[in-house]
């Protein structure tokens, strides 16, 4: 070949041959170096997109405050209240990812994003839907536009995702002035904050029970509700803080709360021991809730370290002895302590005391009202009076409290199991509402608050009778006191998952009592008076 013909120069009008793209084997072809920078630049790019939003957004608020409204804003009023649910876990639900999420203000749904290549702006695309919430800021924007909407109808909205308390604000909520002023939900149905039903999604009313009790002590109550859990406390206190706000909420849109966002974090913290799926026993429950809340709150082992122990925590003596049979002793003569010799002492503290039920007879009685066993409250709690002796594993035991908390957890011991099956006391104890005096279980000393204690949340047992624990006929109910002080100025509410219903006060020693708190009275006026019966 010549070298003319080698560098030729082309003709006019002829074009210069294509070259052909790379090609793999299936016939696609191949992405070059190039291509996977572009495709990573475009990931690097979708991940700080909205950081670029979010540094824009006081000039864009700032400008659309000196321009006209925009056409966009038109958009506010598809907004659809009736559908909006902020009580399930914020993930996306495409990527269901919970980093960055959106709630659609028209359908409801959560999409993570608002980028140009966002789930939020290809849902606001092809739904035709524009307005979407920060679920996290509570900031609202509209797209495809990308801008920040400041409009004062959209403030019950924001207050709904996230309740905002001050004390002034919760200073009533467990006087009878809070009975007074009930809210309206849209379908301007009436309900006291407070006393409203939580979703049973599956088995979880056992857990139900156990949050509405607490949350109605007021410290712990007030403690979460003015609460701004931000930073790095844990994921479990963030979330009971924002149920406790959602309870008491004034302003909400549905007369009921769901608090599967809890629940999901407290079967994950609890390694699955209490899920949605299966009855559990609401005493294990609150066991483990109070130890890890006082943990996640900063508590230690000190005396008053964190709300959980100020409120609930106080302190037993417990005195053994070991058991020695000796030939003058009767037949039917139970073992005693023998002053003459060593007995071991100990102070422990308590979050909650334990009471043991009278046993149940085997048969019968022939006269009616002897079919159902019954015991007084007193009786039961004659364990702690320092006299009474229990044997256990070849060693007595007395008990006599040191220190009483302001508010006291009695669990009664209803349950237990053999080698067969779980059974169930049937007992009922008897209480007063108001006016408990645990002066008798407690070593007195001067400078000891009241002992007269007030009833505020009890926790019933239903299932099947007999006594056999039946767990898949088993119902959970927890009944609250409303208001206070007795009389007319004190209700009391019956809450079964949804259903809240008033209950006369007669009817509250009538049911399987498992859990019970009690509040005490702060004057100590009374401290003489007896036991104040409230009969109204």
């Amino acid at each position: 070949m010549t070298s003319e013909a080698k560098h030729a120069i082309p003709v006019e009008g002829s074009a210069r041959p294509a070259k052909k793209a790379r090609v793999d084997d299936d016939g696609a072809p191949r992405s070059s170096p190039r291509e996977y920078e572009d495709r990573a630049a475009l990931v690097a790019t979708l991940a700080g997109e909205d950081t670029e939003d979010e540094a824009e957004e006081m000039r864009m608020l700032s400008k659309s405050q000196s321009e006209p409204p925009k056409a966009s804003d038109l958009y506010l009023d598809t907004i659809n209240r009736a559908v909006l649910d902020f009580d399930f876990e914020k993930v996306c639900s495409v990527s269901l990812s919970n980093i960055n999420i959106y709630g659609c203000l028209v359908c409801g749904k959560y999409f993570q994003g608002r980028g140009r290549n966002s789930y939020a702006f290809a849902h606001a695309i092809h739904d035709d839907h524009h307005v979407f919430i920060n679920l996290e800021t509570t900031k609202v924007y509209v797209l495809p536009d990308g801008y920040l909407v400041s409009d004062p109808s959209l403030e019950d909205i924001a207050f709904v995702l996230s309740p905002t308390f001050t004390p002034a604000s919760i200073a009533t909520l467990s006087t009878p002035a809070h009975l007074q002023r009930p809210s309206y939900d849209l379908s301007n149905k009436p309900y006291i904050p407070g006393y409203v039903g939580l979703n049973n999604i599956k088995r979880n009313d056992y857990m139900n029970v156990v949050i509405h009790s607490l949350l109605h002590v007021p410290p712990l109550r007030d403690h979460l509700l003015l609460s701004n859990y931000r930073g790095k406390e844990s994921e479990l206190l963030k979330r009971i803080a924002g149920l406790a706000k959602k309870l008491w909420n004034p302003r909400l849109f549905k007369s009921q709360v769901s608090p599967h966002e809890f629940l999901q974090e407290v079967n994950r913290a609890s390694a699955g021991k209490f899920n949605l799926e299966k009855q559990g026993d609401p005493v294990e429950f609150l066991g483990w809730l109070l130890n890890h809340l006082h943990k996640d709150m900063g508590g230690t082992k000190r005396k008053n370290s964190s709300v959980i122990f100020s409120t609930f925590q106080g302190e037993v003596r417990m005195e053994t002895q070991q058991v020695l049979v000796r030939p003058d002793t009767g037949a039917n003569e139970k073992p005693r302590f023998d002053i003459d010799r060593e007995i071991k002492s100990s102070v422990s503290p308590f979050l909650f005391l334990a009471v043991d039920l009278p046993p149940p007879p085997l048969f019968q009685d022939s006269v009616e009202k002897n079919i159902i066993p019954q015991a007084s409250i007193q009786s039961v709690l004659a364990k702690y009076d320092g006299q009474k002796t229990q044997e256990f594993a070849g060693q007595l035991r007395r008990f006599k409290c040191q220190r009483l908390p302001p508010y006291i957890i009695l669990h009664y011991k209803r349950f237990t199991k053999n080698q067969f099956v779980e059974e169930k006391n049937p007992t009922i104890v008897n209480f007063p509402l108001r006016g408990l005096d645990f002066k008798d279980y407690l070593d007195a000393t001067a400078s000891h608050p009241s002992t007269i204690y007030d009833l505020i949340a009890n926790v019933v047992h239903e299932s099947a009778a007999g006594t056999t624990h039946d767990k898949g006929s088993t119902v959970w109910k927890v009944q609250l006191r409303a208001g206070g002080g007795g009389g007319e100025n004190e209700k009391w509410f019956q809450i079964q998952d949804l259903i809240v219903e008033e209950i006369r006060k007669e009817m509250i020693v009538l049911g399987e009592t498992v859990l019970q708190i009690w509040e005490r009275r702060q004057d100590t006026s009374s401290q003489s008076n007896g036991m104040d019966v409230d009969r109204s």
